[in-house]
């Protein structure tokens, strides 16, 4: 990571696993959405095959919870969702210190607030 052509090589590898170890599963997701190389998909309990998931690093649904990139998505009793800003249990608060050399337009603040607007409802 880190180059600005790993993007382009996740993006390959992952469709071409997509489409020769994925999607031969038997599992039909009611929703598949996928971010580099981050996937969030929704498939019956039942559906799932516990001898496929040692292949993966996955997270299942908690209490109606369930994380994505920056996101916590909530469910809601109604079936609408909500979405809260994520923090992974090893997220230290530690930010860049804003009199770094970087430029002003990249800032830590400004990130996090749009990070913020964009992705909480």
């Amino acid at each position: 990571m880190g180059s600005p052509v790993s993007p382009l090589a996740a993006n390959i590898f992952l469709e071409h696993l997509e489409g020769t170890a994925i999607a031969p599963m038997q599992c039909e997701p009611k929703l598949w959405k996928r971010y580099v190389d981050d996937i969030l998909e929704i498939v019956a309990k039942d559906e799932v095959d516990d001898t496929d998931s040692s292949k993966f690093t996955y997270a299942e649904e908690k209490e109606g919870n369930i994380p994505f990139l920056d996101a916590l998505i909530v469910r809601r009793d109604d079936g609408s969702i909500k979405l809260l800003v994520y923090r992974k249990a090893t997220n230290t608060d530690q930010y860049l210190n804003f009199r770094s050399h970087h430029p002003l337009h990249l800032g830590v603040v400004r990130t996090l607030m749009d990070r913020q607007k964009e992705q909480c409802v």
